[in-house]
């Protein structure tokens, strides 16, 4: 009887665990970071999957050191998944550009080294692939980077997922300055993904940074044709009106209604939207 009752307990913290996990990941999906860790801290037993979120939470919050300490913690409790040690990239990633020149280029191998081995365990996370792919194209050689590198990565990305790889390849390009070759794998990206709002603003942001505005403009509204209340799109619209010191009122109206929006983990945080709002409204 004594070990049944025990089951019974274990069962029962065990599906309390997981129904306050539910509630935590929901709280993450609507960007309410630190609701969402008070949840989770509070929890008797953490296993790999709490730690994950706690990592992801954190770095929503912008304290990247907690995050990696966390992500560590998951890969000690549970499965070393791919997504772990894509967040490991990611946050170590983070440290690197907010860490002074001495700690930098250590948090920069971490990430490099995450990415790689979130690819390494599943080469068909696209996520992964395009982190890895970014790092190489912008780190230098003695931290591991490499355009060569980058371009391998992207004919990976190319194979899972067309439109992404063509996405790739035209930053390779722009890198490069091969404007036109850049806008024509951005344009084919278009053609196989058409309703891909994220093609189009790199398009507009190609256009604007060879001070192309019509064509800038004119794709930024098909890009509103297709998803007109798109948060994504309303802080990439403002941010290349910022850039470019046009339609500055148009800029803060629309970063005042990205702010108040309901955002995703995948849409820029608040805190950059207001950064931004600060610097038009002094300019």
């Amino acid at each position: 009887m004594k070990r049944y009752l025990l089951m019974i307990g274990a069962a029962t913290m065990l599906w309390g665990a997981t129904s306050e996990l539910d509630r935590a990941r929901k709280l993450y999906a609507l960007t309410e970071f630190q609701e969402s860790n008070q949840i989770l801290l509070h929890l008797p037993v953490k296993d790999g999957a709490v730690w994950e979120l706690i990592g992801k939470n954190y770095y929503g919050e912008g304290d990247f050191k907690k995050a990696t300490e966390s992500l560590e913690k998951a890969l000690g409790a549970g499965p070393a998944t791919s997504e772990v040690y894509l967040w490991m990239g990611r946050a170590y990633g983070r440290r690197a550009e907010t860490s002074s020149p001495i700690t930098a280029p250590g948090y920069a191998s971490k990430a490099r080294q995450n990415f790689e081995k979130a690819v390494q365990l599943n080469p068909t996370n696209l996520e992964a692939q395009s982190d890895l792919f970014e790092y190489y194209m912008e780190a230098p050689g003695f931290l591991g980077g490499g355009l060569d590198k980058a371009k391998a990565t992207a004919a990976q990305m190319a194979r899972i997922n067309p439109a992404e790889g063509h996405w790739a390849l035209a930053k390779l390009a722009e890198k490069r300055k091969e404007f036109s070759s850049a806008e024509e794998h951005l344009r084919r990206a278009i053609d196989v993904a058409p309703h891909q709002v994220g093609r189009f603003i790199d398009l507009a942001r190609l256009f604007s940074k060879q001070g192309r505005y019509p064509e800038a403009d004119q794709t930024l509204a098909k890009a509103e044709e297709i998803a007109p209340n798109d948060p994504s799109l309303m802080f990439a619209k403002a941010d290349i009106y910022i850039k470019t010191k046009r339609n500055l009122d148009v800029a803060k109206s629309l970063l005042k209604k990205y702010i108040n929006s309901p955002l995703t983990p995948d849409d820029p945080p608040r805190s950059e939207a207001e950064k931004l709002l600060k610097q038009v409204q002094g300019s």
